[in-house]
């Protein structure tokens, strides 16, 4: 049996498009790091203040896991505010609108992974 490991001292993170002075997103892309073959994952950090575009995916389920901070989501229609502690875990099934937002004053990070791997979805407007 092959496996792979990354630490987090690895991690490539890439920030994410945003307006000028907006607070950022940064992605570590570890799917293909950790040879991820049927699902896809990311680690996410978001800076205070930061949110994510609400969306949707078709086909794929979501789930994350807080790392550190405080993860609040919009999640449905009507968006319903749900708040995530560190530790905790939500889980969205396709077809779920849902925006990612860190309303704490440290920086946010999260595991998110999600089945079956998709490369897109459609993008909503904001919750928030």
């Amino acid at each position: 049996m092959t496996f792979r490991s990354i630490s987090p001292e690895a991690f490539e993170w890439t920030t994410r498009p945003h307006d000028e002075g907006e607070p950022a997103r940064h992605v570590a892309e570890i799917s293909e790091a950790v040879g991820l073959v049927n699902t896809r994952a990311n680690t996410w950090r978001y800076e205070p203040g930061a949110k994510g575009r609400r969306h949707r995916h078709a086909d794929q389920e979501e789930t994350f896991v807080v790392l550190r901070g405080t993860l609040t989501m919009y999640l449905g229609e009507p968006p319903t505010r749900v708040e995530v502690a560190t530790g905790g875990v939500v889980n969205v099934p396709a077809m779920t609108p849902l925006q990612t937002v860190n309303h704490g004053s440290e920086d946010l990070i999260v595991f998110a992974y999600g089945y079956p791997p998709d490369d897109g979805a459609e993008v909503l407007d904001s919750a928030v």
